[in-house]
C-alpha cells in the first residue's frame, strides 16, 4: 500500500500500522483520521494505553519487495513515504513491533529510498536499528513543523544521522522565518487540503522559498490551501519541486516521474 499515491513527493506509500494519536495543532483535520473512519476503523485514533491498531498481514509486507524488484529492473531509485496512516515513531506497542519489521525490508530494498516522517523525532534515536551507524544509505528521516510551536521538533531531528534530514512544512498555519534550517536538506511547503481548510500566507512559502535558495536547499512547493490536494501547486505561477541529493549517493537515478499528476520537476 500503495503501487500509486496521490502525495506528490513520492512514488509508493507504505504503512506499518494505521491510526495514531493527534499530539498537536497540525493534526486537527488530520486526513488519516477522516479516511481510517471512511473505512469502518474508527476505532484505532486514541492513546496507546487504550486504542489498538490496524496492523496488516504478509501480503501487505511483502508491497515492498515487488517495488523493489520493479526499479531494479529499471535501473532507477523510487520513493517510498512511510507512513502516512500513521506516525513511525509513536510510544505505541503494535507501531513498536511493526516497526522492528520494517528495517529489514528497508536493508533489502536499495533501490526504494525510504521517506519516514514523524511529529516524534524525540523518540527516533530509541528506535532505530543497532547498525544504523551514519545512517542507512536509503533512509531520509524528516519531521512535520506546521508553525513555530513545535520547531524543538527540528532540534531533535538536526542531531541524528541521515543522508536526508528533511521538513515537511504540512499543513502550513504559521510562519517559519525564525527557524534554524542548518542540517535540513529539504523543505516540502504544503498548504491545508480538505473539507474545512485553514488558509495561509502565501509569504510564508515565498520566505521558505528565498531561504532554501539562498542556501542551496531543495524547496518543494506541493499546493496552497484547497478543498481538494493538489490544488493551487504553483507558487507566484512557478511549479517549483525540487529533491535533495543524498549525501551517500544512490544505487541509480531517482525516477522523477513522482505523484499522480506527474508534475516537472524543476532543477
Amino acid at each position: 500500500m500503495a503501487d500509486k499515491t496521490i502525495i506528490a513527493w513520492t512514488h509508493h506509500t507504505f504503512n506499518v500500522v494505521w491510526g495514531c494519536q493527534k499530539v498537536s495543532e497540525g493534526c486537527r483535520n488530520c486526513y488519516a483520521y477522516t479516511l481510517s473512519s471512511r473505512y469502518g476503523y474508527p476505532g484505532i485514533w486514541g492513546p496507546p494505553k487504550t486504542t489498538s491498531r490496524r496492523v496488516f498481514g504478509e501480503g501487505h509486507w511483502s508491497d515492498p519487495r515487488k517495488w523493489q524488484k520493479k526499479a531494479a529492473q529499471d535501473g532507477v531509485t523510487r520513493l517510498v513515504f512511510s507512513s502516512s496512516m500513521c506516525d513511525n515513531f509513536e510510544d505505541h506497542p503494535q507501531v513498536m513491533a511493526d516497526l522492528q519489521k520494517l528495517w529489514p525490508v528497508i536493508r533489502e530494498t536499495p533501490n526504494l529510498h525510504w521517506q519516514l516522517l514523524t511529529k516524534r523525532p524525540e523518540r527516533i534515536t530509541e528506535s532505530l536499528p543497532a547498525d544504523w551507524g551514519e545512517g542507512y544509505p536509503n533512509v531520509w528521516l524528516g519531521v512535520s513543523v506546521e508553525d513555530m510551536r513545535v520547531a524543538e521538533r527540528v532540534d531533535h531531528l538536526r542531531r541524528i544521522p541521515a543522508v536526508v534530514r528533511f521538513i515537511s512544512y504540512e499543513p502550513a498555519l504559521g510562519s517559519l522565518n525564525g527557524l534554524d534550517l542548518s542540517g535540513i536538506d529539504w523543505l516540502i511547503y504544503g498548504g491545508e487540503s480538505g473539507p474545512g481548510y485553514r488558509d495561509h500566507d502565501p509569504q510564508w512559502a515565498r520566505d521558505m522559498r528565498a531561504r532554501c535558495g539562498a542556501d542551496g536547499r531543495a524547496f518543494f512547493f506541493k499546493q496552497s490551501p484547497a478543498p481538494r490536494t493538489e490544488m493551487g501547486t504553483q507558487l507566484d505561477g512557478e511549479t517549483i519541486r525540487k529533491y535533495p541529493t543524498p549525501r551517500l549517493g544512490t544505487v541509480a537515478p531517482l525516477d522523477i516521474a513522482i505523484g499522480a499528476a506527474l508534475l516537472p520537476i524543476l532543477g
